[in-house]
């Protein structure tokens, strides 16, 4: 690049009519732009023409940031203000018009009456599990910035087998089998309670968005690194532009889907909170009318042969 022109080193125009702008005003600028190759980037140009002692323009210094991991986590928080707002009025919207219906026409009609209050203790429930589940992920991320989730020994089995229990009722009304193919079993440290919600909350949606008479499945896989239990189900599926947001907080999908299925958008943000308490991650394969597969991913060094 050394001696040639700005124009035959960067071809992007967005950049070069900033630059060009900056050199004939007398101000720092500065704005964003993308790029696209090889990968959408977000570069953030600070620009201020250079002046010699007579105050004529010798150039322009230019500085460059790449600033996407910073943009994307704005638009993070953006989003999640925004959806907690929304999660948060809807509801109340609907309890303050019941509740302005019974003052207006109390005891005309006892029928009526027990309707609206039994809306409003749905809504007051929704709101109840919303704030349930942002302080639930408040406290398992002080866990997982202090990296000090209290880890013991119990057998894989039979916390599968109590995470199933759980949400057992659900499926059978669906008549969906939740089939565990564990090889053999294995001592696994963690948290127990935590663990077993992360396990809950990828079970329940797996039986929330599977078709009724399907199988929902649980396998492991042992790796060099690490150990990795996969959920797999038969439903409805997600594609590709979703995936990379899926566990964000109030992320949905389908936004009417998931209401209807009483979720409260926090589940899968909880459930990757908890696995990195516990140094691990979780990913998901899915395409549309295929199913998904959630992978828990666990280092080697809490699993030990039972």
């Amino acid at each position: 690049a050394k001696n040639r022109t700005i124009h035959e080193v960067v071809r992007n125009r967005q950049f070069l009519a900033f630059v060009m702008d900056s050199l004939a005003g007398k101000t720092l600028k500065e704005r964003d732009i993308e790029i696209q190759r090889p990968e959408k980037r977000i570069i953030n140009i600070r620009c201020m023409a250079l002046r010699d002692a007579a105050f004529q323009s010798i150039g322009s210094l230019v500085v460059l940031n790449d600033v996407t991991r910073i943009r994307r986590l704005e638009n993070i928080r953006k989003d999640f203000v925004a959806n907690v707002s929304h999660e948060i009025k809807t509801p109340l919207t609907a309890i303050k018009g019941f509740v302005e219906t019974l003052q207006q026409a109390m005891a005309a009609d006892q029928a009526d009456n027990l309707k609206f209050l039994g809306i409003i203790d749905k809504h007051v429930n929704r709101l109840n599990a919303i704030v349930e589940d942002l302080l639930a992920l408040a406290r398992i991320e002080q866990i997982d910035e202090k990296a000090s989730a209290t880890l013991a020994k119990r057998r894989l089995r039979s916390l599968l087998e109590n995470a199933v229990s759980v949400v057992q009722h659900r499926a059978e009304v669906k008549q969906i089998s939740i089939i565990i193919e564990i090889k053999e079993d294995h001592h696994i440290k963690v948290d127990s309670t935590l663990f077993e919600q992360a396990l809950v909350n990828l079970l329940d949606n797996a039986v929330a968005y599977s078709p009724e008479n399907e199988t929902v499945t649980i396998s492991t896989q042992e790796k060099k690194k690490e150990f990795v239990i996969d959920i797999t189900d038969q439903g409805i599926g997600i594609s590709n532009q979703h995936l990379p947001r899926l566990f964000e907080r109030f992320y949905r999908v389908d936004k009417a889907r998931s209401r209807k299925h009483g979720g409260t958008g926090l589940g899968l943000a909880i459930v990757k909170h908890i696995v990195q308490a516990h140094g691990g991650k979780v990913t998901v394969q899915s395409q549309p009318g295929k199913g998904s597969i959630f992978s828990i991913h666990l280092p080697a060094e809490l699993i030990r042969p039972a």
